[in-house]
């Protein structure tokens, strides 16, 4: 049995829909909400599974990679996250970039030689990535009007990927990658699935509406902390809405806080784009937390540890 795990955000929805388009292949399929990257621990491999990983870090997975390795699976590892020590294995082809202005949708674009550059460019506005995207969509020659419509496209499918639960989501992340892989060009999909692609734009439109009228809880010269409530279209724009953020203040760093329902919180961090460093650092002395140097998050932050949260936060940027 083959598998193809996956981060349901945009940019491993769009990895993949790269690479099935250029090497089709009958596979379960395994993902879950952006923050579930615990993904290996579902997979069953056998001797001779054909396992692909796309957008989740190696150092979260590794238990369930050496499992699938010992079982005589052959593993393709595509990531931009902190990986740690990768197993040595004839088994792994492990392609790991952590450049910050790297995504696993680009580094697929490059395994691939640009074949089907339109997603890699869908995946890469997704994660934030403008000037990457921008750069790589240069060879596509695409009018202002045209790569704005790819970039709304990332923008709607990573914002899908948020929620603590798939009940908080407009489509599944596993039902998405269907809608849109069949489609060798995002703009076909755009053009074929109106009706779908206008669910996912009307859906952030008014979730981003709702956070934009939001306060500050604390903000400075070098960072600003939001808080969200215990609620469904706070829990999905959270990533987004951060992404905006540091678009909008390209040198402060920002936080947004979404309570929970266990008394706990979800942490998404920006680091300021014009020093896209530390974010993986800042959330990795926390329980639960991880990422990659310009974005991360905590996953369960204890309630009682918010105030610490918030004080490391600005005192790490504010050093940096």
């Amino acid at each position: 049995m083959n598998f193809d795990v996956f981060n349901g955000d945009a940019d491993g929805i769009c990895a993949l829909a790269q690479l099935r388009n250029a090497q089709p292949r009958e596979a379960t399929l395994v993902t879950g909400v952006k923050r579930d990257i615990n993904l290996l621990d579902k997979v069953e491999a056998v001797s001779g599974s054909q396992i692909t990983v796309l957008d989740v870090s190696l150092d979260k997975n590794r238990t369930g990679l050496e499992r699938a390795l010992a079982a005589g699976a052959e593993v393709f590892y595509c990531d931009h996250h902190f990986a740690g020590d990768i197993p040595h294995s004839p088994n792994l082809q492990a392609v790991i970039n952590t450049a910050p202005d790297v995504c696993t949708s680009i580094l697929v674009n490059e395994h691939l030689d640009g074949a089907f550059r339109e997603w890699a460019v869908v995946g890469a506005f997704g994660d934030n990535l403008q000037d990457s995207a921008r750069r790589i969509a240069r060879p596509l020659a695409l009018d202002e009007s045209r790569l704005q419509q790819l970039e709304n496209l990332g923008i709607y499918i990573n914002y899908n990927g948020y929620g603590s639960s798939l009940a908080d989501l407009h489509f599944e992340p596993e039902q998405l990658f269907r809608l849109v892989s069949p489609y060798a060009s995002p703009f076909d999909f755009m053009q074929d699935s109106r009706e779908n692609f206008a669910k996912l734009e009307q859906g952030y439109q008014q979730d981003m509406a709702t956070a934009e009228a939001l306060e500050p809880e604390f903000r400075n010269d070098a960072v600003a902390v939001f808080m969200m409530p215990n609620e469904p279209w706070a829990r999905r724009v959270s990533g987004v809405y951060s992404n905006d953020l540091a678009n909008n203040n390209p040198a402060r760093a920002h936080a947004v806080l979404t309570a929970k329902a266990n008394g706990c919180y979800l942490v998404s961090v920006r680091a300021p784009l014009e020093n896209k460093t530390g974010a993986d650092e800042l959330c990795m002395k926390f329980p639960t937390g991880g990422g990659r140097k310009a974005a991360a998050g905590v996953n369960d932050l204890p309630g009682e540890m918010l105030q610490e949260f918030i004080d490391t936060f600005a005192a790490f940027y504010s050093r940096a």
